[in-house]
C-alpha cells in the first residue's frame, strides 16, 4: 500500500509539472506582423494579433509590438499595457475595427488599471467607438491616433466611476464625437492634454457624474460643436486650450452644468463661441479671447485668481 501511494503521488507531482508551463502567462510578451498566435509570444516567438497575446499575457503584464502591422481589434478584461512601439519616432502598430465594432473594448476589473500607449486605432468609416470603455479603474490613451469611427472616438461610459487619462493623442473624423463621457454611479474624472480632436461631431462631451480637465488642447473644425458640459453633475475646466472653426458653438455650458476658462481662445467658430443656457454657468479668470465668432456669447460670471 505505501508503495502504490507513493507512485500516485509521484504520478500527481509529474502531471501538475507538466501543466504549468501551459497555464503559465508572462508578465511580458510580443507580437509581429510575422508571427503566430500558436507562438508562446516570447521575443524571439511572437504572437500575431493583440487577442492571441492577450491570452497569454499575465494581468498587470505588457504586450509590445516588434513592428509595424495590423494586430487586429481587441477586448480587455484585466490589468494591461499594450505599447505598439516607438510612436512618433516611426513605429505604430494598427489597430483596424470591420462594420459595427469598436476597435478596443475595455471591460475589466474596478481596480484595473489599463494603458494603451503607440497605437493607431482606424475604423475605416464603418467602425463604431475607437475605444469603448465599459468598465476600469482607469484608462490611460498616450500617443494614439483615433479616426474614421461611425460613434465616438473614446465612449468613456464605464458602469461605475473610473478615471480617463489622454495624453499626446489626436481625434479625428469620428461622426458621433471625439470624447463622451458619462456614469450612473460615482464620478468619472477626465484629463485630456495635449491632444487634438477635429473633424468629428461634438469633440468633447461631459456627461452625467463627470468632472473634466482639458489642458493645451486643439479642438478645431468638428461638425457638431466644441467643448459640451450637459448635466447638472458636469464640470469642465478649460486651461491653454484652442477652440475654433468648429459649427453650432464653441463652449456649451446647459442643464446646470459648470465651465470654468482660463488663457484659452475661443475664435471663428460657426455658432456662438460661449454659449450658457438651461442653467449652465460658464465662468472666466478674465483672460481669454473670444472673437469672430457668429456671435461671440459671454461668459456667466467671473473668478478671481487665487
Amino acid at each position: 500500500m505505501k508503495t502504490y501511494l507513493l507512485t500516485i503521488s509521484a504520478i500527481a507531482s509529474f502531471a501538475i509539472l507538466y501543466a504549468s508551463p501551459a497555464q503559465a502567462q508572462a508578465t511580458r510578451t510580443w507580437v509581429s506582423g510575422v508571427g503566430d498566435d500558436v507562438n508562446p509570444c516570447s521575443r524571439t516567438a511572437p504572437c500575431k494579433t493583440f487577442p492571441g497575446a492577450i491570452s497569454k499575457t499575465a494581468a498587470g503584464g505588457e504586450i509590445d509590438a516588434l513592428d509595424p502591422g495590423g494586430y487586429g481589434t481587441v477586448t480587455i478584461t484585466k490589468a494591461i499595457t499594450i505599447d505598439g512601439g516607438r510612436g512618433n519616432v516611426g513605429q505604430v502598430a494598427s489597430i483596424l475595427a470591420g462594420t459595427g465594432t469598436p476597435g478596443v473594448t475595455v471591460n475589466a476589473g474596478a481596480s484595473d488599471k489599463v494603458t494603451l500607449r503607440n497605437l493607431d486605432i482606424n475604423g475605416v468609416n464603418v467602425g463604431a467607438n475607437g475605444i469603448n470603455v465599459l468598465a476600469a479603474s482607469s484608462l490611460t490613451v498616450e500617443n494614439v491616433n483615433i479616426g474614421n469611427f461611425t460613434t465616438a472616438g473614446i465612449n468613456f461610459q464605464p458602469s461605475a466611476h473610473a478615471n480617463l487619462f489622454v495624453l499626446k493623442s489626436s481625434l479625428q473624423n469620428c461622426v458621433g464625437g471625439g470624447i463622451i463621457s458619462s456614469t450612473t454611479s460615482g464620478l468619472n474624472r477626465l484629463n485630456i492634454s495635449n491632444a487634438n480632436i477635429t473633424q468629428s461631431g461634438v469633440a468633447i462631451t461631459v456627461g452625467a457624474n463627470t468632472d473634466a480637465v482639458v489642458y493645451n488642447s486643439s479642438i478645431l473644425n468638428n461638425g457638431g460643436g466644441g467643448v459640451l458640459a450637459n448635466a447638472s453633475t458636469s464640470q469642465v475646466n478649460i486651461a491653454l486650450s484652442t477652440i475654433s472653426n468648429n459649427q453650432a458653438f464653441g463652449v456649451h455650458s446647459t442643464s446646470n452644468a459648470i465651465v470654468r476658462m482660463s488663457q484659452s481662445s475661443v475664435t471663428f467658430n460657426n455658432g456662438i463661441g460661449l454659449l450658457a443656457d438651461g442653467g449652465g454657468q460658464i465662468l472666466t479668470w478674465s483672460n481669454n479671447w473670444v472673437a469672430g465668432n457668429s456671435p461671440d456669447g459671454g461668459p456667466t460670471g467671473t473668478i478671481t485668481p487665487q
